[in-house]
């Protein structure tokens, strides 16, 4: 089977040919007939790395559970106590920074303990994690380097500036056999139904992606970089050759913000909840086909309220960019800088109308307050922190929640036994309303036999009777 560089210089050699569209002639050179990608793999080859995370974890030997092991191998009375083992994953990244600056995935080094990078000449230095980004899926890392030591970096391209057929070449370190790089084209853009992270907007692509290929470099054939792969659709864990990479402009936002200091991502911020445009809503705004994100409710106050967007618009573009659907809108809304503004074009009733969306961080007003619940009660373990507008946009609630959410249980606590998860918000407890954290901590002071519960999880009113 020919490869693909040998079809490309018969299709070249065929355009240019004077002697008729039909007729097909011989190579007239070494470069046609050894048309190669090595050029674009050998610039950026160096600047893809092996990304591995360490973690510390116990783990509990099952025979040490019985009485008669646990004395047979020299243990003493009492429980059996854990052994501390090292558990390592293994990612991609790409340098971008001459200092040794690094993108990867959040998932790559979710809860390490310690990050190191092995380079493709086989050098390994250890890491520092800068920013974590869970809603992204995206984390920064920094090398620690002797002196004023630099590497090799990968310049960033434009990902609005892909078509579906480009050429890529996805780096990266596929199951741990060492770096490898694979050809394909850019199947799909925009896709927003991937369900891998919040902002979902991914470049599909055939290239193959595997198991550890996560966090390396999707290439363009300028050599630059488009995206950071992540994820793959499989059955079986291989590669079936439909692959995700998040898009290069959001990967420039995050590092920004990680190059400037943070060690959060702040993100502009809507004020508006928004609906998907369903087949029978479009035919009832006269769409010839489902498309845009429809307004449901503007917060007060809020940017998308101060730009005029009312409830039933439908927001079609954001700077010209055409928006397919509400998470198209939320990509293209996050890419931009904060301080900046946004043209949006947007179809109200029979007309259409063009306001200018101002792009700020949500406020945290009322401020956070975070709370730890130590008393002897069902949410001992549960850190709650009073609702403003940012806690909101950081737990992807409701523009109109308020009152007291759980922003995180721990582990193993009672609340994780109670079966309370981050995001719940607490709406009564024995019968009194909960509003701000100093009345959670008073309310749960007191020990009782029981509690009776009530909160809200994603919208649904849950009641509870928990004992004490």
């Amino acid at each position: 089977m020919l490869k693909t560089a040998s079809l490309l210089a018969i299709m070249l050699a065929t355009l240019a040919s004077t002697a008729g569209a039909q007729e097909l002639r011989v190579p007239s050179s070494n470069a046609e007939v050894k048309l190669s990608f090595a050029p674009i793999v050998a610039r950026s080859a160096p600047a893809v790395v092996n990304v591995y995370a360490l973690k510390t974890r116990r783990v509990s030997n099952p025979m040490l559970e019985d009485p008669f092991f646990r004395r047979f191998f020299g243990g003493q009375g009492g429980a059996p106590e854990g052994q501390e083992r090292m558990q390592r994953s293994l990612g991609s990244g790409v340098i971008v920074e001459a200092s040794g600056i690094i993108v990867t995935n959040f998932h790559v080094i979710e809860g390490a303990d310690e990050v190191r990078v092995a380079l493709n000449d086989k050098r390994e230095y250890p890491a520092d994690i800068l920013l974590r980004d869970q809603r992204t899926d995206l984390a920064v890392l920094r090398i620690r380097r002797d002196g004023d030591e630099t590497f090799a970096t990968l310049p960033l391209g434009n990902s609005d500036q892909l078509a579906v057929g480009d050429i890529v070449l996805a780096i990266g370190d596929p199951f741990g056999v060492g770096q490898t790089v694979t050809q394909g084209i850019i199947s799909a853009l925009a896709r927003t139904q991937v369900g891998v992270s919040d902002y979902q907007f991914f470049i599909q692509t055939d290239a193959a992606i595997n198991p550890g290929n996560s966090g390396g470099a999707l290439v363009d054939m300028s050599g630059r970089l488009v995206g950071i792969n992540t994820a793959i659709y499989s059955r079986s864990g291989g590669s079936h050759g439909i692959g995700f990479a998040i898009p290069v402009n959001m990967v420039s936002t995050v590092l920004e913000q990680a190059k400037a200091g943070g060690s959060s991502v702040k993100r502009p911020w809507l004020g508006a909840q928004l609906q998907q445009v369903t087949p029978d809503i479009a035919d009832g705004l006269g769409l010839e086909r489902p498309m845009g994100a429809l307004v449901q409710q503007v917060m007060p106050g809020s940017p998308a309220d101060r730009a005029g967007l009312q409830s039933g618009d439908l927001i079609m573009a954001v700077e010209g960019q055409g928006v397919e659907d509400p998470p198209a809108l939320h990509y293209r809304i996050a890419t931009r800088p904060l301080g900046s503004k946004a043209a949006l074009r947007v179809q109200r009733g029979n007309k259409q109308v063009s306001l200018v969306l101002v792009l700020e961080a949500a406020p945290e007003i009322p401020p956070r307050n975070e709370v730890l619940i130590q008393s002897r009660s069902p949410f001992a373990g549960a850190r709650v922190v009073n609702l403003s507008p940012a806690v909101a946009e950081e737990l992807r609630l409701d523009v109109d929640a308020s009152g007291v959410v759980i922003a995180a249980v721990e582990p193993g606590s009672p609340a994780a036994r109670a079966g309370f998860r981050p995001a719940d918000i607490i709406v009564d407890v024995n019968g009194q309303k909960v509003a701000n954290t100093a009345e959670m901590q008073r309310i749960t002071s007191t020990p009782l036999r029981g509690w009776r519960i009530a909160v809200d999880r994603g919208g649904r009113l849950i009641n509870a009777l928990l004992p004490g």
